[in-house]
């Protein structure tokens, strides 16, 4: 098993780390003051911190992340006064984190799934979901496909979309939030690829 950290202490973190640790890998997380230290020495870093600071947090840590497989779940918006994406921030936040940070092994995953609660337990929907890797270094994703496994997600629903320069789609995705939820309410969600 991995040891894995988790950056962030909100819903995706609240999420992610018990999922894990039943799972068997020993996680442990990081939160403001403490993201250094928690990283140091950790295989899998997850990053579940807000997509607005995502990149210049990261860029901070560039040191501690060196040769460690980063899974980059944060969408890059901005969030408007109705609690909703208004804008993409980044046009490729997961690229813009490879770009700063090249001695880590970026994957983006799991941002087109919410809440976060669902990213740990994708059976729960009653259509199969769908996750998407974008990363460049063939085994981090393979690395990556492994958590999924463990949290849940079977091998068809997970999508190699490619290198990280194809993040920028599966990020694009947030924008749709607030249309989805305005025609279907607040229920949970994922893509899923039908094939």
């Amino acid at each position: 098993m991995s040891m894995i950290t988790v950056l962030g202490a909100g819903n995706v973190a609240r999420a992610l780390v018990p999922a894990l640790s039943a799972a068997g890998h020993d996680v442990r997380t990081g939160t403001r003051g403490t993201l250094a230290d928690a990283a140091a020495g950790a295989e899998v870093v997850v990053n579940a911190l807000p997509g607005a600071v995502s990149l210049e947090v990261l860029r901070g840590l560039a040191p501690v992340l060196a040769g460690a497989v980063l899974v980059d779940v944060a969408n890059p918006v901005e969030i408007g006064p109705d609690g909703f994406a208004s804008r993409l921030l980044h046009a490729n936040l997961a690229a813009a984190i490879q770009d700063a940070l090249p001695r880590t092994r970026v994957v983006k995953a799991l941002n087109t799934v919410g809440p976060a609660p669902l990213m740990a337990a994708p059976a729960s929907l009653g259509t199969p979901p769908s996750t998407f890797l974008c990363g460049d270094d063939p085994a981090a994703k393979r690395v990556v496909a492994g958590l999924l496994a463990d949290l849940g997600w079977r091998p068809e629903w997970i999508v190699d979309l490619g290198g990280v320069a194809n993040a920028w789609w599966p990020e694009s995705f947030a924008l749709m939030v607030r249309p989805l939820i305005g025609a279907l309410g607040p229920v949970p969600f994922a893509l899923a690829v039908a094939r």
